[in-house]
């Protein structure tokens, strides 16, 4: 067989998630806390609109860019929320998913060598994407004692001439991580300093405990050094619509959408129409509202459970995640989530897929029913007392 396969994909594993995954789909008997997906429907009347443009004939590509009332859309959900003013003819792209918008601003940047400082732990597909893009991968670990909260003197300390961005995941995959308005505007201002981008990476914008989210999009001269990126798949519950976007300047908007248009083409059109009618439906603030509330319901059940176990739990003030440690078990995160699933019956991630800063923990998503975080967390109390 030639040898034909490029050494930055062989280079990567697999996704960590999806294999954990994979395992609690094939045997009903586990409950899983795998994957971060909401367990809510998209709201119906989101999917009606996405269903009758469907039957419109609304099967047809959009722009590249998007379809232009989604995008002011977008652009106005800045102003109320941000005061940030993005035009939405071309500082706002809709994508396929938040995720595309994470790979098209690293692809839309990276030249061979330079480097992206990742905050670890971090979201599994940061580091492949700058691996595809032939960039580097500089990490700065979060502080597990302070509650994962990253350390922007860190990040100053390996900013170097060859520093494209600085990402970060604000709330946090995995660590369920709340990044204040300080931490931000350090970050953001080392950005500034350093003539480099701040990709921010706000997909759980929307899903946040008791604090109030901060936006790289608020934060005064930030519009030519960020990349505000976001979507509807998880504060929505929309994650198999495939709907992102990211906002920014229009020369990097500009360099992400030519990406796009030759790679995509645009965002599925149905998905699009679902998109206009979750930000202008007055319904929409009160779903999300209804998903959040239960999330923290939950939120609240699975951090006391883990503390009871003995697996220390900081409680994470935004997204879906706990983090708790294992480190008291001996195991490693791996070896406790092989063992938890075969012998618990419960799917958890290993907290070493979010890299090196991540073992020690595994993740568990609360996007789930209460009864059966209930059922996981009796499951695993019985099965680290065997350990």
């Amino acid at each position: 067989m030639p040898r034909s396969i490029a050494a930055a994909v062989r280079s990567v594993p697999p996704s960590g998630i999806r294999r954990f995954f994979d395992i609690a789909a094939a045997e009903p008997d586990i409950i899983s806390l795998g994957v971060g997906e909401p367990d809510f429907d998209t709201p119906k009347f989101i999917t009606r609109a996405g269903t009758s443009d469907l039957a419109a004939g609304g099967a047809h590509y959009t722009s590249n860019w998007g379809k232009l009332e989604l995008r002011e859309l977008i652009a106005e959900r800045y102003r109320k929320r941000a005061k940030a003013d993005y035009d939405p003819k071309d500082e706002v792209l809709v994508t396929v998913g938040a995720s595309e918008a994470v790979d098209l601003s690293i692809r839309a940047l990276a030249d061979p060598g330079d480097e992206f400082i990742v905050v670890d732990p971090a979201y599994v597909s940061y580091r492949p994407d700058i691996s595809f893009a032939h960039g580097k991968s500089v990490t700065v670990d979060a502080d597990a004692a302070k509650g994962f909260e990253l350390d922007p003197d860190a990040i100053a300390h390996v900013v170097s001439p060859r520093t494209k961005a600085i990402i970060i995941n604000n709330p946090c995959n995995p660590t369920g991580a709340l990044f204040g308005r300080k931490t931000v505007e350090e970050v953001a201002g080392i950005a500034r300093d350093a003539d480099c981008y701040l990709i921010a990476d706000e997909i759980y914008e929307d899903l946040v405990y008791g604090e109030k989210h901060v936006s790289a999009a608020s934060l005064n001269g930030m519009k030519d050094h960020a990349i505000v990126i976001s979507g509807f798949s998880k504060g929505f519950a929309m994650t198999g619509w495939r709907l992102g976007f990211a906002c920014g300047n229009r020369e990097v908007i500009g360099a992400m959408m030519k990406v796009h248009q030759y790679a995509i083409m645009c965002a599925p059109t149905p998905a699009q129409a679902a998109g206009i009618a979750a930000l202008r439906m007055k319904q929409t603030e009160y779903a999300v509202a209804k998903m959040r509330r239960e999330y923290d319901r939950r939120r609240r059940l699975i951090v006391k459970g883990f503390n009871k176990i003995g697996l220390p739990c900081h409680e994470p003030h935004g997204a879906f995640y706990a983090f708790p440690s294992i480190e008291s078990t001996g195991l490693t995160s791996e070896a406790f989530c092989e063992r938890a699933v075969n012998e618990a019956r419960v799917a958890l991630v290993p907290g070493s897929v979010f890299g090196l800063a991540g073992e020690g923990h595994v993740r568990a998503s609360y996007a789930t029913a209460f009864n059966k975080i209930e059922r996981a967390l009796e499951r695993l109390e019985e099965f680290v007392g065997r350990l």
